[in-house]
């Protein structure tokens, strides 16, 4: 079923794809905030003087100290943020399942899905089961085994 969204991103709602973007870029924001203090710093060992000129501009080591704090502090932040959000998620899926729970009669799972019983019955006592869309996500065929 992953494949299939992948396959057909117009089948995911518009909140999936806009989240999806905004962790996206939210990722990209963080990856850079992390590379661009390496880079710099890597450039310093190598003997770029940009470094040691705003390091004599702000203080010396002690500002950079300092600075390599509030480094620290943010990635710290940022973790907890993101352990937080996993945490969150993982404690609310229960409650969304719940609806997962209803018992449905066989007419209305043919009638949600535009199958018919006699095709349900067979798919249920089948070893295996093939399922075709059309682009918009809808079944158009049901393939079983013969062996039933």
């Amino acid at each position: 079923m992953n494949e299939y969204l992948i396959n057909y991103p117009q089948l995911q709602s518009l909140r999936r794809r806009v989240g999806g973007f905004l962790l996206s870029f939210v990722c990209w924001l963080m990856w850079a905030y992390l590379l661009i203090p390496l880079v710099a710093l890597g450039d310093w060992f190598l003997g770029g003087r940009r470094m040691t000129d705003e390091m004599r501009w702000f203080g010396g080591d002690k500002s950079l100290l300092e600075l390599l704090q509030i480094y620290v502090a943010t990635l710290l932040v940022l973790a907890v943020l993101w352990m937080s959000w996993v945490l969150l998620n993982r404690i609310r899926k229960p409650t969304q399942l719940m609806s997962s729970f209803k018992a449905y009669s066989d007419v209305d799972l043919c009638k949600f899905y535009s199958v018919e019983v006699d095709q349900l019955q067979k798919s249920r006592q089948s070893h295996w089961v093939g399922v075709y869309f059309d682009g918009q996500g809808r079944i158009i065929r049901l393939e079983t085994d013969s062996h039933s």
